[in-house]
């Protein structure tokens, strides 16, 4: 029998063709001397280049990298199928490109991980780091984030910071009631993650700029408005009823 996993690293994946093999070498590097049961899973957001085939190598070579499947839906749709499929203690989304610098993985896991539910990197405050990001995609962004703390989840400095951890009962209370599976997914977690009392905590990551990031704050951000707009909505309505509800912690 198998022994429990301690850790999923859930990867997201579309077309990544051309960088996901260097993010898994990395990863698997950096993973194998620690002391953790270890997996990795890229969760194929329906590409159309090579991504399924380079993971699959990756997987041949090392049996604790799997390829999970999915239809196209957006990188919310993949995260929340790689998490719920996960069985491990503690789930890691990480971006493709692999922006935070590896070692920092260690902040998000126990010890230092303490008693928070939800631990996600933040490339704001003390100790934070932003390396290479031009200074209009930094105005921008900072700019989404107020409106986003003021509508949704007050007092989250970096709601989009692609690399957060959960732990299994995080993942099992909040991600089958997320519906969000464009950008904005991020923010309907948290938001759902408050609602159920869980404790979050923001970690201050390294973070270096990826010209190549699919996002774009500034064709990208009025689509992510809206869909915080339907959560609020949705929330409102009821449409939450059978998330556990506490006080945040």
């Amino acid at each position: 029998m198998a022994a429990p996993l301690d850790l999923t690293i859930v990867i997201p994946a579309f077309n990544e063709e051309g960088r996901i093999g260097a993010t898994l070498e990395r990863l698997g590097a950096y993973l194998a001397p620690r002391p953790w049961q270890w997996e990795v899973v890229v969760v194929d957001d329906g590409s159309t280049d090579g991504t399924v085939r380079v993971a699959e190598q990756a997987a041949a070579a090392d049996g604790r990298v799997r390829v999970q499947r999915e239809p196209h839906r957006g990188k919310g749709g993949a995260v929340r199928a790689g998490l719920l499929a996960s069985t491990a203690a503690h789930r890691f989304i990480c971006d493709a490109d692999l922006s935070m610098p590896v070692h920092e993985l260690e902040r998000f896991m126990p010890p230092a991980l303490g008693a928070a539910d939800v631990a996600i990197g933040s490339r704001e405050g003390a100790g934070a780091r932003r390396v290479g990001e031009p200074l209009l995609r930094h105005v921008t962004g900072r700019l989404f984030n107020l409106i986003v703390q003021r509508l949704a989840v007050p007092g989250i400095e970096d709601t989009q910071c692609g690399f957060k951890m959960f732990t299994a009962r995080a993942v099992e209370t909040v991600f089958p009631h997320v519906t969000v599976e464009g950008w904005a997914f991020d923010i309907e977690v948290l938001f759902l993650a408050r609602r159920a009392g869980l404790r979050i905590v923001e970690v201050p990551i390294e973070w270096h700029y990826r010209k190549e990031s699919r996002l774009s704050m500034s064709r990208d951000a009025l689509g992510m408005l809206r869909e915080v707009l339907q959560v609020r909505a949705r929330a409102r309505a009821g449409g939450y009823g059978a998330l556990p509800r506490g006080r945040p912690r």
